[in-house]
């Protein structure tokens, strides 16, 4: 059976892993003791274990801890309420909680545990609780998890939970959701049932952001929520391609939110591409390329790719998301350039080998 998506806290206790008393793990982030929904949430669980010793960028350690919180309490189910990163390291305590204690478990052989697990997203941005994809950091270096069996086995969508989200918090995991949409549309493993999550997804951004921005709108905040989980339903499908690959340095480099990172990256990429048809790798053609991009253009209710662009980074400057400064710009052109994850690089329509992604970024530092 696959995913359920299920609207509304109240139906948390009717879900099967806490309507058959299952020992259940809490997995939340730091905004738990803030959540209006929080009193809520405890009156369902009953007694629980809580876990919560881990950061935005949550590190492999932090997981060992969690997994072993999980055995030694004998946890039978994992509740996950947060943003991105809370959600992922519920994912990689279902992975790894039935591996051999002490084994390094990112090379362990990953196999479904049959912990189930719950994912309810308290930001509407990286669309976690839809994926089957988990990030967390060992020595320094980005992990990308990967694997079917993570995907929660309920997404429980509670629109009240972004109520208490600060405003650039909302903007950065809004734009993170808006990325995930475009990068699914263009990427080279787009398909039918991918486009139809991030057209939508897109669609949906455009005409209620304002509206979710300028206050808790009851209406634009559950369309932006069902957006970010569409757009993470799509790159389900796809993954995501250059702009999500370069953000990730840019995050660590300057301590940028990793929404803001992708959005400053977006444009510049977009702007190559089209300047670089002739590198095109997607095997349906250039002709079908620019086809999406028109699409994405028009969904956006803009007039070119070119002007879609420039929109966006107008837009950027709209939100007061700004763009980086560096004091040693050639250093960090070159840890830049040779960041980027070649695998995402590979999803996207053009080709951007080493000396274009540092052209790139020379456009992305002020």
């Amino acid at each position: 059976m696959g995913q359920q998506i299920v609207w509304g806290i109240e139906h948390l206790k009717t879900l099967p892993p806490l309507k058959k008393g299952l020992k259940v793990m809490l997995v939340a982030d730091s905004s738990y003791p803030f959540l209006s929904i929080q009193h809520r949430i405890e009156e369902s669980l009953g007694e629980h274990v809580k876990f919560d010793a881990f950061g935005s960028n949550p590190l492999y350690e932090d997981v060992c801890n969690g997994v072993d919180i999980f055995d030694k309490e004998d946890c039978e189910a994992i509740v996950a309420v947060g943003g991105g990163s809370c959600i992922d390291v519920a994912k990689c305590i279902k992975l790894f909680c039935h591996i051999a204690p002490n084994s390094n478990f990112l090379d362990a052989e990953w196999t479904d545990s049959q912990v189930p697990l719950v994912a309810i997203p308290t930001t509407a941005g990286t669309g976690s609780e839809s994926t089957r994809y988990a990030v967390i950091y060992h020595n320094g270096v980005k992990q990308s998890i990967t694997h079917s069996s993570i995907i929660p086995d309920f997404a429980l969508l509670e629109p009240e939970a972004l109520s208490t989200l600060p405003l650039y918090q909302k903007k950065c995991t809004l734009l993170d959701a808006l990325c995930q949409g475009i990068e699914s549309w263009w990427s080279i493993n787009s398909t039918e049932e991918s486009i139809t999550h991030s057209s939508f997804s897109v669609k949906t951004i455009i005409e209620n952001m304002d509206n979710y921005l300028t206050g808790n709108n009851p209406v634009a905040t559950r369309a932006i929520m069902n957006a970010a989980n569409h757009a993470g339903q799509a790159i389900n499908i796809t993954q995501t391609t250059a702009p999500h690959a370069f953000s990730y340095k840019l995050t660590s480099l300057y301590g940028l939110p990793h929404g803001h990172a992708v959005a400053i990256c977006l444009p510049a990429i977009w702007k190559y591409m089209l300047d670089n048809s002739d590198r095109c790798t997607d095997i349906r053609g250039w002709g079908q390329v620019q086809k999406v991009f028109e699409s994405i253009s028009h969904t956006m209710q803009c007039n070119t790719p070119y002007g879609t662009a420039d929109w966006f980074q107008t837009m950027l400057s709209r939100l007061g998301i700004k763009y980086p400064h560096s004091n040693n710009r050639e250093k960090d052109l070159m840890i830049l350039s040779q960041s980027v994850n070649p695998v995402r690089l590979k999803n996207s329509p053009v080709e951007i080998d080493a000396d274009a992604a540092y052209k790139i970024y020379n456009t992305i530092l002020l």
